[in-house]
């Protein structure tokens, strides 16, 4: 069984409709599912009592207002009813398809990390629940206009309880702590599995407004940053995954699609330069910000 926890923006406006759609989803997913909802965000209070979520209405921020994602993980890892969690960021929908996959690996081992890509789609509206076929029209919706997401990417990660005990201070809303969550369960040897053949998780479009750059600025600015430095040029990605769960729900072994994928795609193999050149950058005190200044690299915006 799995608790789910997140953080929101405050709920106004669009945001209110595709975070409430996200956090009903969840819910929705089996009986026994919990949802812990961090921050005193404008709305989060009575959404937890709309919804039947736990609200922890503390959140240690930055001093620029940011939500530390150290906080969470460990305080939720104290107080959840269940040895699965999940964090996901409070504008993916998850459907059946992710409640299967997570039982198929859960049967296969007792610790392990899974992630997926995600379908970026337009969902402007209120999702009628009540309707019994929401789910496959909304499935449908992404799969014939939505974009397949990079792998670099990474929205939501289901992990055993005790996996994360030890996070640095990165903030949410800026890039790069995706990365380092996926590198680090590679780092300690823990499965990680990409879901993506079998899960369609819809990210629901919204815009960048929160941002005086938009979406380009939550990856270069000094927020983002800092998070850079505190991954400690740790990086990983989807196509890093040891593992994969099959169309047909088989788990298989990944073993040379993160060679051949980084000969194709430029941010794969920016990742993979990133992870190569480390030693030899650390040990003459370069930093990640002096190879993206060779290389003419941009900076990766964050969801």
């Amino acid at each position: 069984m799995i608790t789910f926890f997140t953080t929101a923006k405050p709920f106004r406006g669009h945001s209110a409709v595709i975070q409430r759609n996200a956090l009903k989803s969840w819910t929705l997913l089996h009986p026994h599912v919990e949802v812990i909802l961090f921050g005193d965000d404008e709305g989060a209070a009575e959404v937890c009592r709309d919804l039947g979520l736990r609200h922890e209405f503390h959140v240690e921020r930055h001093e620029s207002g940011m939500k530390y994602l150290n906080y969470m993980f460990s305080r939720a890892q104290q107080i959840a009813r269940h040895d699965y969690l999940c964090y996901s960021n409070c504008d993916i929908v998850l459907m059946d398809d992710f409640w299967k996959a997570f039982e198929k690996v859960a049967a296969w081992r007792k610790r392990f990390l899974m992630v997926g890509r995600r379908w970026d789609t337009d969902v402007t509206q209120p999702i009628d629940f009540a309707d019994a076929h929401w789910a496959s029209g909304l499935r449908s919706l992404a799969l014939t206009t939505g974009f397949h997401q990079q792998p670099g990417w990474i929205d939501f990660f289901v992990f055993s309880k005790g996996l994360y005990d030890h996070v640095p201070p990165l903030v949410v809303g800026r890039s790069y702590w995706d990365n380092w969550l996926v590198w680090t369960a590679l780092s300690a040897r823990v499965p990680a599995v990409d879901c993506t053949d079998f899960v369609v998780p819809v990210h629901q479009n919204h815009d960048y407004g929160y941002h005086p750059q938009g979406k380009w600025g939550t990856g270069a600015d000094p927020l983002a940053k800092r998070n850079e430095e505190l991954s400690g040029e740790s990086a990983g990605t989807v196509l890093d995954c040891t593992h994969r769960l099959t169309a047909d729900g088989r788990i298989r072994r990944t073993l040379f699609r993160r060679l051949t994928a980084r000969l194709w795609s430029p941010q794969e193999f920016w990742f993979a330069l990133k992870r190569v050149t480390f030693p030899w950058r650390n040990r003459f005190g370069l930093r990640r910000q002096s190879l993206r200044r060779l290389l003419k690299h941009p900076a990766k915006p964050v969801d």
